[in-house]
């Protein structure tokens, strides 16, 4: 009698290893994806061109939801892994705070401003996402942003929404791009910047939207 126990231990594994691959499949094909926009209402030149930046202030409001799960598409306002675990709305303020200061460098008026930022929404790529061989993904980044005068507290700019959506990169194109040093925090940070330069007109109008697989 022929013992079939070996030769069906190689036939098992590959099964198993293609129903993975099937349901990674799946789920990516599964995930949501539509058109994703940076947009703001572009401000006047004639205006900004006489403040000058005092302050950033950012708010990450506690009342977002922070998600931690291992998987493609967390549910969640927050999520966020590229740095050490821990309070992920105050690492989420900080790359903010950054990006906005960079952006807002450009104000040399006479005009000391404050500009407030309220995240609404933060949500990178987890790692299962961006291992995934997929060149897919977004980097949902939304805020409102005020502009009051640092004097009197006017009200410059009541608070507007600001979405800064990019496409993220996952699979070889970040791996090759990890190891040019470049970071989903670095993507987020230049678009972040970019974006504001642009609202504020102190910079190339960096408004658009794409479409793209990804949440």
């Amino acid at each position: 009698m022929t013992d079939t126990r070996r030769s069906e231990r190689p036939i098992m594994f590959l099964s198993r290893r293609a129903a993975l691959l099937g349901i990674s499949a799946f789920a990516l094909s599964a995930c949501v994806g539509g058109t994703f926009k940076t947009e703001y209402q572009r401000l006047s030149p004639e205006v900004t061109r006489n403040w000058r930046l005092a302050e950033v202030r950012v708010d990450v409001p506690r009342s977002l939801t922070v998600s931690e799960a291992k998987t493609l598409l967390p549910n969640a306002d927050i999520v966020w892994r590229e740095d050490p675990m821990g309070d992920r709305y105050t690492q989420v303020g900080k790359i903010m705070e950054a990006a906005v200061l960079r952006g807002a460098q450009g104000l040399r008026g006479s005009r000391p401003v404050v500009i407030s930022i309220t995240v609404t929404r933060f949500h990178a790529l987890t790692y299962e996402a961006e291992l995934s061989n997929s060149d897919w993904g977004v980097h949902n980044i939304d805020f409102t942003a005020q502009v009051n005068d640092a004097r009197t507290g006017e009200v410059l700019v009541p608070a507007t929404l600001i979405r800064a959506e990019t496409p993220a990169w996952s699979g070889e194109r970040m791996r090759e791009a990890r190891r040019r040093g470049v970071t989903q925090k670095s993507m987020i940070s230049n678009h972040v910047a970019a974006t504001v330069a642009g609202w504020l007109a102190i910079g190339p109008d960096n408004r658009g939207e794409f479409s793209r697989q990804g949440n």
